[in-house]
């Protein structure tokens, strides 16, 4: 049996049509704990109650209860790609929106489209349809949540791929977190309700061991927890502001502290784990986030291309999860750091514990050692991408 855990936005939690939909995620932490299920019985509930509701995309994986739930439901046909000779079925959001039902269902948020499709990932097609105007109900696992990639990581040995940015499920007007103890959850799956008999045992042998379920679950029950801060952080955030003016205007009150956290881009490979923990951090402080790196003024050529690339690479990936970037043209990486920290404000920088790239020996090795010593009035963060134990 599954429960559940809602967060939602106060005045937000009826699917009304408006200039642009309401998204609603139902979230679990491992396939079969119920999230297409809960999902379909919500939409049978709306249908009785008179909404026009579609499902855009449903992936039953045969399994007959929830195929069951869809009994009923319009279901938009799919669209047909042909890709390296073979034929796929994605979701047709052009007849979607010329439909224009209220509401749509879509099934496996994290999903990405075959190359050919008019964009890469399904939640890119979600935020066609919530343009349009259209309520959508969708779902996913935690390990599909962006920030949390380093953190899975470490628990399953597995690198997921397939990621929703934080940004976009914080947007959500309601997070369902559809929970179900790793003992019911392995006894479906030894029933054969999750999968056939023989993937069911390699399931249990590799991803469903009891101790891997375990700790995904503990994961997403604190995601939940977090989501419920991240909202109660909104729903105070222009009383904030309004405080923070009236501070600013008096000269007798002290302006309050707004957080303003630097990541700092490289070319080493832990970046990317940097930016997903600075992006984490300041969605939990509500503080604003930049990701910095920093060329040389002259003599480019002395940065290889790769690293050129790489870098470049980190940047957008930062772009993806909406921290603002800056690239500082100097020769000083440490000074640049610093200079921009002090003029905007900077109240914490995170740096990771590079290694020997061609990046870090351009600077010189010496840059988390005098970025310390000379920010002493701001709170660096030494980051180690930590290695998993085999």
């Amino acid at each position: 049996m599954s429960s559940s855990i809602h967060t939602s936005r106060a005045g937000e939690q009826d699917y009304e049509q408006s200039s642009r939909g309401q998204l609603k995620v139902f979230l679990g932490y491992a396939a079969g704990v119920g999230k297409t299920y809960r999902m379909l019985e919500e939409a049978q509930q709306l249908k009785r109650q008179g909404k026009d509701i579609v499902v855009g995309y449903f992936e039953p994986h045969g399994r007959k209860d929830t195929i069951a739930k869809s009994n009923g439901l319009e279901i938009v046909p799919r669209r047909i790609l042909a890709y390296r000779g073979g034929a796929f079925e994605e979701m047709d959001i052009t007849a979607i929106v010329s439909r224009r039902p209220a509401i749509c269902i879509v099934d496996e948020l994290a999903h990405s489209n075959v190359p050919g499709s008019e964009r890469s990932k399904r939640w890119e097609d979600v935020q066609v349809l919530l343009g349009a105007g259209i309520d959508v109900i969708t779902n996913m696992n935690i390990q599909h949540l962006e920030s949390l990639n380093d953190q899975v990581f470490q628990i399953t040995g597995i690198r997921v791929r397939e990621t929703v940015p934080d940004w976009f499920v914080k947007s959500a007007a309601e997070v369902v977190m559809v929970d179900a103890t790793t003992g019911a959850l392995l006894n479906r799956l030894k029933r054969g309700d999750i999968y056939a008999p023989e993937k069911a045992q390699r399931a249990m042998d590799n991803f469903f061991k009891e101790s891997t379920l375990t700790a995904l679950r503990e994961l997403a029950l604190r995601q939940a927890a977090h989501e419920l801060d991240l909202r109660e952080i909104a729903s105070t955030s222009e009383e904030r502001r309004t405080q923070q003016e009236v501070s600013s205007a008096s000269p007798s009150s002290p302006m309050a502290t707004i957080d303003r956290i630097l990541i700092y881009v490289s070319s080493d490979a832990s970046t990317a784990m940097l930016i997903r923990r600075g992006r984490r951090m300041a969605d939990y402080l509500g503080a604003e986030c930049f990701a910095v790196s920093v060329a040389p003024l002259q003599d480019k050529a002395r940065l290889p291309t790769r690293d050129r690339n790489v870098v470049e690479k980190h940047l957008n990936f930062a772009r993806n999860l909406h921290i603002e970037t800056r690239i500082l043209q100097c020769d000083d990486a440490a000074e640049g750091i610093i200079d921009f920290a002090r003029r905007n404000q900077i109240t914490q920088i995170l740096l990771s514990r590079c290694d020997h790239s061609s990046w870090s020996r351009l600077f010189g090795t010496d840059l988390i050692l005098r970025v310390v010593r000379e920010a002493k009035d701001i709170r660096v963060i030494i980051v180690a991408e930590r290695r998993r134990s085999k």
